[in-house]
């Protein structure tokens, strides 16, 4: 008995021992990445400011980052190419306050965001990134897929400054609610014929993925699940659980246009989980119809005087129009400034 008292004592110890050590190198790594960022900051300071100050623009002009990236690699080894002193000079271009992100992400991530030309695009992403701890990959998918204009494109200009400025905020039912789903990532050709098991099943296999696409605070809860009414047998395609909301979400997959009747029966589904399956302390459920094509004009009356938690959808099986995307944000921008009053 005192042996396993005195294995259980030496656990403990060694369990402490290892949670210090990894939040030791948890901050050491922090304040790795901090400083080599803000070192980069500072190079790509002086490219600039030895651009700035006169003939020597003119005498090395496109060869300065080569002949610079030579010399330090030489000097200093290797992380000096060319394409990452460009990057450096980029990094303060963009951020000339270094302190707003050094702290806060990586050298890869900030390789990323310094793709992006437009400030408030950019400022979504790194805003994004740090409160979703997105990595890389996921990174680079949301902007593939043109995520920051898509949730723009439904908004006025206040809510795309917002957007912009503070991210994605998750208060009501409308905030995870997207126009249009990306699901490029199910790898259906556009001209494949396909039914709506089959992409229920795409889905399935690509759950993961899928969630991202949903945003945050998604859990998976079943697919067809099963629901009786009256001695009547109904299946929900897709049901999910939002731990922010607090809310089932369920979701109807339509691989056509979307039907009144399509529209009827998700308002019976929401009626029925409000009463059979929420808990006390849940709130109402939402509810999604994902379609191929959508009828706003038959969405309009088919929903009339329903719930406001339904909602109708188009999904795309590849990736948006990136140039069209913009035109219609930079019109929603210019058309609220031609609206304002000036006094």
């Amino acid at each position: 008995m005192q042996e396993i008292t005195r294995n259980d004592k030496m656990d403990y110890l060694i369990s402490e021992i290892e949670k210090t050590v990894a939040v030791a190198k948890e901050h050491l790594t922090g304040a790795v990445n901090q400083t080599m960022t803000e070192t980069y900051w500072r190079i790509g300071r002086y490219i600039v400011e030895f651009e700035q100050f006169g003939n020597e623009k003119a005498i090395y002009g496109k060869n300065l980052l080569s002949t610079l990236s030579k010399e330090l690699t030489l000097r200093l080894g290797k992380g000096y190419s060319r394409p990452n002193l460009n990057n450096m000079r980029k990094f303060y271009l963009k951020y000339p306050n270094c302190q707003t992100v050094s702290d806060k992400l990586s050298w890869s991530h900030i390789c990323e965001l310094i793709k992006i030309d437009d400030d408030l695009e950019r400022s979504f992403y790194e805003k994004q990134c740090v409160k979703e701890r997105w990595g890389i990959r996921t990174l680079k998918r949301q902007m593939d897929s043109a995520l920051f204009l898509r949730l723009a494109a439904s908004r006025d200009k206040e809510g795309i400054l917002e957007l912009a400025n503070k991210g994605v905020e998750i208060n009501k039912p409308e905030d995870v609610i997207k126009d249009t789903y990306t699901l490029e990532f199910l790898n259906i050709p556009e001209l494949e014929q396909y039914s709506e098991s089959d992409l229920e099943q795409r889905i399935i296999d690509n759950l993961q993925k899928f969630l991202l696409e949903l945003g945050k605070g998604f859990t998976y809860v079943g697919r067809q699940y099963g629901i009786t009414i009256n001695n009547v047998h109904y299946r929900v395609d897709l049901v999910f659980y939002h731990r922010i909301l607090k809310c089932f979400v369920l979701i109807d997959l339509k691989k056509n246009s979307v039907q009144h009747e399509d529209i009827g029966q998700m308002n019976m589904y929401m009626g029925y989980f409000a009463t059979e399956e929420n808990m006390e302390d849940d709130n109402p459920p939402i509810g999604i119809i994902l379609s191929k094509n959508k009828d706003e004009l038959l969405v309009e009356y088919a929903t009339y005087g329903m719930d406001s938690n339904l909602f109708v959808s188009k999904y795309e099986l590849y990736l948006p129009n990136r140039k069209e995307l913009e035109k219609l944000v930079n019109r929603i921008l210019e058309d609220d400034d031609k609206g304002e009053v000036i006094t």
